[in-house]
């Protein structure tokens, strides 16, 4: 059954804060995580015939957003200067302010393993189950589990060695 427009504005009411918050974690830019968000959106609507209604909502949009940033990352990518083009754009730097982040959590983030840094974002960001990341990463339940909470201890310790006091 496709998503009518009613629904579809409703999907993007519920769902377009946490998907921002996960892309501008994903890709550190307030203004392309915006543009990530508006081309996810643009794409569920073209492809809104193709929607199941069994298949949850987040985790559809989740995937698609998936694949807007890695197109970006690979766009980027191909625009980096020779001896760059391994690393996602942005990430990793000694500075946060090198890169324009004042934000210490974006900086922790950035240092951790994409695998981990992922799995956490899709789930704690994100507001998916752990299934629903297993089944987008497409992973065991057990490896999300694992790289969720390890990505939580490397966060906190790395914001503790920042100096960032638990509250």
């Amino acid at each position: 059954m496709a998503l009518e427009s009613a629904d579809f504005n409703r999907l993007v009411e519920e769902h377009g804060p946490a998907l921002y918050r996960l892309a501008y974690r994903l890709v550190g830019d307030r203004h392309e995580a915006e543009d990530m968000v508006q081309e996810t959106f643009r794409s569920a609507w073209k492809s809104r015939q193709r929607f199941q209604q069994g298949q949850g909502e987040r985790g559809w949009l989740v995937a698609i957003l998936r694949r807007r940033i890695a197109d970006y990352w690979r766009r980027s990518r191909a625009r980096k200067p020779a001896g760059t083009a391994g690393l996602p754009p942005d990430l990793p730097s000694p500075e946060p302010t090198d890169q324009g982040y004042a934000d210490p959590i974006q900086h922790a983030l950035n240092q951790l393993p994409e695998e981990l840094r992922e799995a956490l974002l899709l789930v704690v960001v994100g507001e998916l189950t752990h299934q629903q990341a297993a089944e987008i990463l497409g992973v065991p339940l057990g490896t999300v589990l694992s790289r969720v909470s390890r990505a939580r201890l490397r966060l906190r310790e790395a914001l503790l060695a920042a100096g960032i006091q638990e509250t």
